[in-house]
Parts: C-alpha cells; structure tokens; sequence
C-alpha cells in the first residue's frame, strides 16, 4: 500500500487584484492532519504554492500521484485558490457548454488553466480498490460573486474574500446564452474517487480571517474537526460538523460531498 499527496495552495496570482490570504495556511493545515491523523510520511506528501503552483508543475504533480496506481492505495489531491467557470471550447469553436476550472499562479484567460476535463482525463486510470480523495476549496461557479455581499453578520477578525476570479469582459461575453453548466469533477463523476467541495455549485468558498489568521474557512473547519475527533470520523459525520461549524460561525458556503453511499460511512482515506 502506498501513500501519495499533492497539496496546491495559491495566495499569489499574477492576475492583479487577484491575491489571497488563506491558500497557504490551508496546505500547512492538510499536511498536519497527513501526517498527525492518517499515517502519511514527509516523503509521501508534496507541496505547490504561490509562484511554483504552475499548472505544468500542478499536471506533473498528478500524473506523479496517479503513476502506477495500485489498490490499497490513498491518494490525496488538495487544491486552495480561486476557482472559475468558462465557456467550453474545441479548438477555436465555441460549444454550448461551460468548463469549470482551476486557477494555478500562471493563470490567463488563454488557456493556462486547469479545465475540469484535464482532471478527469489525469484520474481516469484510478484502479479499483485503490482510494483517491479530492479536497477543492475553491468556488465552483460563474454565478459564485454573488456570494461576496452575502455575509453580513460576520465577527470583526473575519475579513472575508470570495475564491471565485471573475472572468474578462470579453470571457463573460461568450457566456450569456443560456448555458448547460457542468461542475469541475460532479454530475459526470463516475464514482471512482471521493470528492469533498468547499461549497455548492452556485456558491464561493470563503477566503477568511478566522482567530486572527486567514484560512480556507471550509479547510479550516474540515482539518478542525479531524483533529478534535483524532481522525474518527466517517466522511458524513465530517460533513455534518464543517456545515454545522460554518453556518454557525456566520458562512453562508455548504460544503458538499460526493462519493458512492457506501464511501460516506468510512473514514477519510479509508
């Protein structure tokens, strides 16, 4: 059995206005609980942040997570940063459909992007028995800055900050027909990896400061929660206690969860 993770963390962008805070106290955070929680070695975890979080450096970190695949092992994938929506291209023609991606360091609206397709293709190969669990906290949706006006009541030490890049002018321009959207790694999930989400399809996840230290909120209360119940939680339990945390603590976000029904009474990476 073997252990592999790859933890991407993006505070810097090279997009001006584009900065976040909390991407980097969200991997620290991740190796924690590796390594504390779930039995993983130093050598078995590797880190992307800010200016090395490219998206040639984030590809080659999968393939190296997914090469020679085997069941019985536990893969973890962790990516904190902005996350966007765009209209799905062949070539140079426009279809009419919409790619959700992720935004690595070199992000441009040219194609240095993650698209959910590019991932799908990279864990494809998963082999039965083997166990890949995918942590995003990053928005999921074009419609997602709506939710950066929608958190009023928050305590004065959590400064918020919506991980969602809203495309150029010329981007959106493309995107208002009436649009089939498909979500990064959902509703065509084939059921072969586990999938936590810091929020729901039409939702941003918060960028925040929680304590005086800014954070994923949905990785701060995700890596909370292992901690207080040593790793003994199954994965619907954890649902549970981060939606209850959050809302509790004045986010609007619900993190959500896919996996077969079978997969949510077992533990993370089990």
């Amino acid at each position: 059995m073997a252990n592999r993770a790859i933890l991407v963390g993006v505070n810097r962008y090279r997009i001006p206005g584009a900065d976040l805070k909390g991407c980097i106290n969200d991997v620290t955070n991740v190796r924690d609980i590796l390594l504390k929680h779930y039995g993983f070695t130093v050598r078995e975890i590797r880190a992307l942040t800010d200016e090395r979080a490219t998206k040639k450096n984030i590809v080659n970190r999968l393939r190296w997570l997914m090469k020679d695949a085997k069941s019985g092992d536990r893969l973890l994938f962790h990516f904190s940063g902005h996350g966007s929506q765009i209209r799905d291209r062949e070539g140079d023609e426009l279809k009419d459909r919409m790619d959700e991606i992720l935004c690595p360091h070199d992000m441009d609206w040219d194609g240095t992007y993650i698209v959910d397709d590019e991932l799908r293709d990279l864990f494809a190969p998963l082999p039965k028995g083997a166990n890949l669990e995918i942590l995003l906290d990053c928005c999921h949706s074009g419609t997602g800055t709506r939710e950066a006006t929608a958190i009023t009541a928050l305590p004065a030490d959590q400064a918020f900050q919506p991980r969602f890049l809203p495309p150029p002018v010329d981007i959106q321009l493309r995107e208002e027909d009436d649009l089939e959207e498909r979500k990064i790694l959902r509703g065509e999930n084939p059921m072969k990896h586990v999938l936590f989400a810091g929020c729901r399809d039409n939702q941003t996840s918060a960028d925040a400061s929680i304590g005086g230290n800014f954070n994923g909120a949905f990785t701060y209360y995700f890596c909370k929660h292992i901690r207080d119940a040593g790793g003994a939680l199954t994965r619907a339990e954890l649902l549970t206690r981060v939606r209850a945390s959050l809302k509790f603590n004045g986010f609007s976000q619900v993190p959500q969860l896919e996996c077969p029904r079978a997969e949510r009474k077992k533990g993370v990476l089990d």
